[in-house]
């Protein structure tokens, strides 16, 4: 393998209501945002891990923008990829179907699980039940996608989370026109690159992110 190990966790979602998607992820990897998470709006998200193979972001997001389904998306990325069985994979598509594949060389424990608008899934964690934890929590939470994610995201880190600690996270969501000044789709884009507690951190400048936002309203 080439590439640099992402051992992770991190969940995919979307929101039919406000037509966002994002992901919100963490791990015991330096700057894991610049690497895990791919999003365009009214087209879909991406989280690609374990073994990462980055092609998927883009390539992933090409297929979903031609109108494949997430689980088309997946199987597409998968069949070209002869290092697949290292890689892991959340995708939620334009209508929310979600899709998600773990390969049988990922480290312990690895897995992940769907439900409606999300997609969850980690590697080298303590147990499933950070990956349940993250879905239950999704499910469970209401607000604005954002607020979502990152309850599920800690929900993960206080089930278990990534088996050999932590040190940074990241959360992005995209919408249209919603960036700064109405000129992109990139709602949030905030990353916690090399931190002791990085979801906490990430937490707190959400906070002021969303104070700001408010401001420009």
């Amino acid at each position: 393998m080439s590439d640099g190990i992402v051992a992770t966790f991190s969940i995919v979602g979307y929101d039919s209501e406000t037509k966002e998607w994002g992901i919100a992820v963490q791990s015991k990897f330096l700057a894991v945002g610049s690497v895990v998470p791919w999003a365009a709006a009214s087209v879909g998200a991406i989280a690609t891990q374990s073994y990462a193979n980055t092609r998927f972001g883009p390539d992933g997001l090409k297929l979903l923008a031609q109108g494949k389904s997430a689980q088309e998306t997946l199987d597409i990325l998968l069949a070209a990829d002869s290092e697949r069985h290292f890689r892991q994979v959340g995708v939620v598509d334009r209508e929310g179907n979600a899709a998600t594949f773990t390969g049988d060389k990922c480290h312990d424990w690895a897995g992940g699980m769907t439900g409606r608008n999300y997609a969850a899934q980690g590697n080298i964690l303590v147990s499933e039940e950070t990956v349940t934890a993250m879905a239950e929590t999704f499910e469970g939470t209401q607000g604005e996608l954002a607020y979502r994610l990152l309850k599920a995201l800690d929900a993960g880190q206080g089930a278990g989370g990534d088996s050999r600690g932590r040190q940074s996270a990241a959360l992005l969501v995209v919408q249209e026109q919603a960036g700064y000044g109405g000129h992109n789709d990139i709602k949030v884009d905030l990353r916690v690159d090399d931190h002791g507690e990085p979801i906490t951190e990430l937490k707190r400048i959400f906070g002021l992110h969303q104070e700001i936002a408010a401001k420009r309203r």
